[in-house]
C-alpha cells in the first residue's frame, strides 16, 4: 500500500464512518471499483482509533462525564444499545463474514439506507432529549445498530433513525448514535487485534509513512464527518445523502444485472 492508496482509504474511512452512507459498503466498492488491494488489519485498526479520536475531541465533555462517573444513567443506556449488534454478531457472524466477501446484497443495503434517511428527514421531530431515554429506547436503537453490521447499511443513519421513532429531538439523537459509535468502534478494533495476535488474522503491512498519512487523514475527515452531520440533522438535510445511495444501489444493480463489468 502506498501513500495515496493510504490517504484516499483514510478519507473514505473517517467521513464515511459518521456520514450516513456507510463506510464498510464504501470501502468494498472502493475495492472493486479501483482493485485497491486490502490494506491489512494492522492498518484498519489503525482507522479505527482514527475516528474514535475524532468522536472524543468532538463529545470530549459528554466523554469526561462518563468517565468520571461510570455508573450513571447515560452508561448503563450506552451498555444496553451496545447489547443487540453483540447478539447478531454471535448468532449470525458466519452470514456477516460472507456479507463482507460478496457484492451480491450491496445495492439492496444501500436502498436501505436510502429509505431510512428519508424516514429519518421526513419524520416530526421530537421533544424527549437523551437523558428522558428508557432502557427499551436504548435497545431498539441498538438493534438498528444491530442491522447496520451488514455493508451498505449505514450505522449512524440506522441508529439516527432508531432514536428520532423513540422520540427523541434530533440533536439528542445524533449525539446518541455518536456516543454508541465509541463501543461499537472500540469493540471492532479490539476483535481485530485479538485475532492478530492470536495469529488467526494477519497482521498486513507495516509502512510507516502510509499508515501515518492515513491516520492522519482519517481522524481530521471523521472530526469534519461529525461537525457536518450534526448540522444536516437539525437542518433536515440528510434526503440528498437518500439520493446518493440510492444512485449508488441502482449502478451496482444495473452492472450486476447487466453490464457485469464490475460487480
Amino acid at each position: 500500500m502506498n501513500i495515496f492508496q493510504a490517504v484516499i482509504l483514510g478519507l473514505v474511512q473517517g467521513f464515511t464512518e459518521f456520514l450516513p452512507v456507510s463506510s464498510s459498503g464504501h470501502l468494498i466498492m472502493f475495492q472493486v471499483l479501483f482493485d485497491f488491494e486490502e490494506p491489512g488489519m494492522t492498518y484498519e485498526v489503525l482507522l479505527h482509533v482514527a475516528t474514535l479520536i475524532s468522536v472524543f475531541i468532538v463529545f470530549w465533555d459528554e466523554i469526561w462525564k462518563l468517565i468520571r462517573n461510570p455508573f450513571q444513567k447515560m452508561a448503563l443506556l450506552l451498555i444496553a444499545a451496545t447489547l443487540p449488534a453483540v447478539v447478531f454478531a454471535l448468532l449470525f457472524g458466519d452470514f456477516i463474514n460472507d456479507l463482507f466477501n460478496s457484492t451480491t446484497y450491496l445495492a439492496y443495503a444501500f436502498f436501505i439506507t436510502g429509505m431510512l434517511l428519508i424516514y429519518a428527514d421526513t419524520r416530526k421531530a421530537g421533544r424527549r432529549k437523551d437523558k428522558d431515554m428508557g432502557i427499551f429506547d436504548a435497545l431498539i436503537i441498538g438493534t438498528m445498530q444491530g442491522i447496520a453490521i451488514a455493508p451498505g447499511i449505514s450505522r449512524s443513519g440506522a441508529t439516527i433513525t432508531g432514536a428520532l421513532s423513540r422520540g427523541l429531538t434530533r440533536e439528542s439523537a445524533a449525539r446518541f448514535s455518536f456516543l454508541m459509535s465509541i463501543p461499537a468502534i472500540l469493540g471492532g478494533a479490539v476483535l481485530e487485534v485479538r485475532g492478530i495476535v492470536t495469529g488467526k488474522i494477519p497482521p498486513g503491512s507495516l509502512d510507516l509513512a502510509p499508515m501515518a498519512c492515513g491516520f492522519v487523514v482519517a481522524a481530521l475527515s471523521g472530526y469534519l464527518a461529525i461537525k457536518l452531520m450534526l448540522e444536516l440533522i437539525k437542518a433536515c438535510r440528510l434526503r440528498y445523502f437518500s439520493y446518493y445511495v440510492f444512485a449508488l444501489g441502482a449502478f451496482i444493480l444495473a452492472d450486476q444485472l447487466v453490464f457485469n463489468k464490475f460487480f
